[in-house]
């Protein structure tokens, strides 16, 4: 089951976008965990026609999932992942129109409103108001199939991944004889995890099928899309990881701009693009290997890379550019721990790689940083770099190596620990656990600190929600917004009188400055919690 806040947002997430019968459901199952159908008609207290329509309509938006159990038989469990990333709709919308165009924005909003859809009806209700462009959306679409953009809808997405998980693990186990070791079970692990992967993928095949003969377009250069079309009887959805992977990267220039500038970039964005098509999910700690020479075909033309660089001899190649650049982002000069995890690249037999999993543990150790910093200023910042630095330390060793007065660092240590930024460590000195005769060593549990963390953010945006519906409904605001749904008001705003205009104009203000806040802390969330490789999605 999920924690209260987790919980809470979640739950004005199904009510905003489906209804409050809807929401019941949900707020059963996310408060009392996984229940099958005869405990949600007794806990709801709904009829059973309605809770099967609320039912099949959490389904179509891929917001349950089925697991069949000995005990109960068939059972029904909440997705709270999918459910969260509703939030990022718009922004995914917007990243496919820019690197697409209308026609796949137009696909992808149209798939997102109504969860899964097959080919013909995404084409059908497109075409509607324009059968011109019919091939314009044909086309679209099997861009966004053939990408992975969109992703075959199948059983075996329906289903819990822990299930299938333990189910996998505990037949690797009884495959063990005697007395499993610790690196047996690992391996059992590591094969149940391997197995899952395979399997999704294999499922994930069926979105292309073989073009008929007779359609078979021989002249066609592009070989793939002249034999393979989009299966028209699948169902698909949005493939959201395909989407967080641009996030990410997003993420990652500008972490480099603020390292370096904007040259840089270019090279990140050109490293990033060499390897794009591969990059299917967050779970990866490094990307594909790529060349220096695949890199300098991403780097457009009119770039001039020298320019960021300083240098008293003549303008050099733009290979040799682009290997200065990559050495200092991969840290080259620093070949120290401190370099490497400081570092954005590596390098190996002259091939790249872009560490995801270094550049997430300082992307979430910076958002640490930066809420120690305004709950409790630049010292607290400081104990939890050397607490980071050298592991568990008493409160006298703290005050001496962090130069500061043991009065300053007493109240302190404690505030941050309230707010679960630092923890302690006992050690007795006897077996009665005398608080008197007790070592009390400060550390930072990462874990935990990233948990309360992502708590914490969850809190604020079920209360940047909260705060946008409630000033929306203010009497004199929505007698304004319902004014403004008038034909000849939406037309002609001068109907409005100064006031109104004034109401409406205020009321604007205010809520882009909510969804500014939303998309800041949105940022954050997705650090903590996607932005994390060998994470499962599920947990």
């Amino acid at each position: 089951m999920a924690d209260a806040e987790t919980v809470r947002l979640c739950t004005q997430v199904v009510h905003s976008h489906f209804g409050p019968l809807t929401t019941n459901i949900a707020t059963a199952l996310l408060h009392r965990g996984r229940l099958s159908f005869p405990q949600l008609l007794r806990y709801t207290r709904l009829k059973p026609r309605t809770v099967r329509a609320a039912i099949l309509v959490l389904v179509q938006h891929n917001l349950l999932w089925h697991a069949q159990t000995e005990e109960e038989g068939e059972v029904l469990e909440f997705n709270t992942t999918e459910c969260l990333k509703r939030m990022r709709f718009g922004r995914y919308v917007w990243l496919v129109e820019n690197m697409f165009g209308n026609a796949a924005a137009e696909i992808v909003q149209l798939v997102l409103d109504h969860g899964k859809l097959r080919p013909l009806d995404i084409i059908s209700q497109l075409s509607i108001y324009d059968p011109k462009n019919t091939s314009v959306y044909s086309q679209a679409l099997y861009k966004l199939v053939s990408e992975s953009y969109l992703k075959p809808s199948t059983l075996l997405s329906h289903q819990s991944p822990r299930d299938k998980r333990i189910k996998y693990e505990a037949e690797e186990r009884a495959k063990l004889t005697g007395f499993p070791t610790a690196r047996e079970l690992r391996e059992a692990k590591e094969v149940a995890e391997a197995r899952l992967k395979r399997e999704e993928e294999e499922a994930e095949r069926v979105g292309l099928k073989p073009k008929p003969k007779d359609q078979l377009n021989h002249r066609s250069s592009k070989k793939k899309v002249a034999e393979e079309v989009v299966d028209d009887d699948v169902y698909f959805r949005v493939n959201l990881d395909k989407f967080d992977v641009h996030i990410r990267n997003k993420l990652i220039e500008t972490a480099v701009e603020e390292r370096f500038n904007r040259y840089a970039v270019v090279v990140m964005r050109a490293t990033l693009k060499a390897t794009e098509s591969k990059q299917k999910s967050l779970s990866d700690a490094r990307s594909d290997p790529c060349s220096t020479n695949a890199i300098v075909m991403h780097i457009p033309d009119d770039e001039d890379l020298s320019a960021g660089l300083a240098s008293n001899s003549k303008k050099p190649s733009n290979a040799s550019l682009v290997r200065q650049y990559l050495g200092l982002m991969a840290s080259a000069d620093n070949p120290t721990p401190a370099g490497r995890a400081a570092s954005f690249l590596s390098h190996s037999d002259n091939k790249v790689y872009v560490e995801f999993d270094i550049i997430s543990r300082r992307l979430r150790r910076r958002v640490l940083e930066s809420v120690a910093r305004e709950r409790h200023g630049e010292d607290a910042v400081r104990i939890i770099r050397l607490l980071l630095d050298v592991g568990k330390m008493d409160e006298k060793q703290v005050a001496k190596v962090a130069m500061m007065a043991n009065k300053d660092v007493r109240p302190l240590l404690s505030a941050m620990s309230s707010d679960c930024l630092i923890s302690t460590q006992e050690i007795a000195k006897s077996t009665d656990h005398n608080p008197t005769r007790t070592f009390y060593l400060w550390h930072v549990d990462l874990d935990r600190a990233y948990s309360t963390l992502l708590s914490s953010l969850y809190k604020t945006l079920f209360n940047i929600s909260a705060r946008r519906q409630a000033e929306q409904e203010e009497p004199e605001i929505r007698a304004v917004l319902a004014k403004c749904e008038r034909t000849d008001v939406a037309q002609d705003e001068k109907l409005l009188t100064r006031r109104e205009r004034e109401l409406l104009s205020e009321w604007k203000r205010r809520r882009e400055k909510l969804s500014v806040l939303e998309m800041r802390v949105e940022e954050a969330v997705f650090i903590l919690r996607d932005f994390a490789p060998g994470r499962n999605s599920d947990e």
